[in-house]
């Protein structure tokens, strides 16, 4: 069990977050407070949720862990979102705004049709809950490995408390709390850096030697593949997915939506984009310290740790004293529960207004009650999924479930691109270009003839060749 000072730090964190929830939910009087936060979010709180929500509790081990195993070959791919940032500022912000939509998905239904908003709200939906159970299932495994706490009260807590203060205070309260758990994430791991620093042989310079050495900085693959981490793949494959995630996917767009106009909806991005910069450099360099101080202090690793993904976790609680293992533990907690209220919230605000809004649904006539009941079961069904991964011993379904909706994703985006970037395509090459992006999609993850990050290319550039051909030969009426 975790030491007295850990408990404490963890449930007062906690106690703010919940706090921070209900202060909130005193000026939640409609769904445009409670999904658009009445538009009063000032840049800086906006773009600080951006980062936030990028940075969910799988990368913040996953980065340390990858950098531990191998070296920086992944580093671009964080750098490429400043490829993609001019043409979500210049294409997808202005569109949303001028237009006032509550989320991308109106724009497919203006530009194309119903039937393909409806479908691209509700694999926004369903990936949702499918990601909420995954925030929460994985790093509940590596708390529980290394401390021993139950894996489904992490499950509960992190679940529990990320749908209540969503629940109360609406947008307001996650954008908030969100800029709360960046400085705890962000404070937490700067904290652990300086320590693991000074407890290393030789400091800082001891670690850039041994690195070296080993090879650990190697970053710059120039390779001509498209199967292995090259830099052709960081940036190429990263510019898609970033153009797809800050384009199209909601719980990003409504961050656009929450400011007081275009311009501080823009610089909440670039917000984001910068502080990607600093965070990148920290988890990377925090990976390659575990391994030089693991390499110098063996013995301070369990020959029966064999978990690499849990490194990170592992170092925190076995060498950091009481307390501050405590707030780097809340710091897993709060890449978390950033995710998770942001996937809650989003999530509900395109079914309230893609689904029950679009199609009259009117058994009951408060939309502030149907924001906050459709928030609950999002919340409560992504809650389930990951009590049911807990208990099924299934290790792959993650990585099956996020390639399968991966390759969905990445179609939805050259399908964004058809109705931004040309004037004849039309509904029917649009059904055209789905079904041929998602068949090309799957033949190339079979036979696995690219790196799984280039997916998000190869899904939105068929999906726009295809669906451009398909508009040219089958018009709409």
């Amino acid at each position: 069990m975790l030491p007295f000072f850990d408990i404490l730090v963890i449930v007062i964190y906690f106690l703010l977050i919940s706090g921070l929830g209900y202060y909130y939910s005193k000026r939640q009087k409609n769904t445009e407070d409670f999904f658009k936060g009445g538009q009063r979010i000032p840049f800086w709180a906006a773009g600080i949720s951006i980062f936030g929500t990028a940075l969910s509790p799988i990368t913040f081990m996953a980065i340390p862990a990858k950098t531990y195993s191998t070296d920086w070959s992944y580093f671009l791919l964080n750098m490429s979102i400043f490829l993609s940032l001019p043409l979500v500022i210049l294409l997808f912000i202005p569109y949303y705004r001028e237009k006032k939509l509550n989320t991308p998905y109106e724009y497919l239904e203006i530009r194309f049709s119903s039937i393909i908003r409806l479908l691209g709200s509700c694999c926004f939906i369903l990936y949702q809950i499918g990601r909420i159970g995954v925030v929460l299932f994985l790093p509940s495994i590596a708390l529980n490995l290394v401390t021993g706490v139950d894996i489904f009260l992490c499950i509960a807590l992190m679940g529990g408390v990320s749908l209540i203060y969503s629940l109360m205070g609406g947008i307001e309260a996650v954008i908030w709390t969100d800029v709360v758990q960046v400085f705890v994430l962000m404070g937490g791991v700067s904290l652990s850096l300086i320590l693991i620093i000074i407890d290393t042989e030789n400091g800082f310079s001891g670690i850039i030697e041994q690195a070296k050495i080993n090879g650990k900085f190697n970053a710059f693959d120039l390779t001509l593949s498209l199967k292995e981490p090259t830099v052709w793949v960081m940036l190429f494959g990263g510019f898609f997915i970033n153009l797809s995630t800050y384009g199209t996917d909601h719980t990003m767009v409504q961050r656009y939506l929450v400011t007081p106009s275009q311009k501080e909806a823009k610089k909440s991005l670039w917000m984001g984009a910068l502080l990607t910069i600093p965070a990148t450099f920290i988890f990377f360099f925090m990976g390659t310290a575990l391994f030089v101080f693991y390499q110098v202090n063996p013995s301070a690793l369990n020959n029966n740790f064999i978990n690499n993904d849990a490194i990170f976790p592992w170092y925190i609680v076995s060498q950091l004293p009481s307390g501050v293992s405590g707030i780097l533990i809340a710091a897993i907690f709060a890449a978390a529960m950033s995710s998770l209220s942001s996937s809650m919230n989003s999530g509900a605000a395109s079914f309230s207004a893609d689904v029950y809004d679009r199609y009259g649904f009117v058994w009951n006539k408060d939309p502030l009650k149907i924001a906050r009941l459709t928030t609950l079961c999002i919340g409560m069904m992504g809650i389930l999924f990951a009590l049911f991964m807990a208990t099924s011993d299934i290790k792959s379904l993650w990585d099956q479930f996020n390639k399968i909706l991966g390759l969905i994703f990445g179609s939805l985006g050259g399908v964004f691109m058809l109705g931004l970037l040309t004037k004849k395509a039309n509904t029917n090459g649009i059904l055209i270009g789905i079904v041929v992006s998602f068949t090309i999609q799957l033949i190339i993850s079979f036979q696995q003839s690219v790196h799984l990050l280039m997916y998000a290319a190869t899904g939105m550039i068929s999906c726009f060749v295809s669906g451009y051909l398909g508009s040219l030969l089958f018009k709409s009426k």
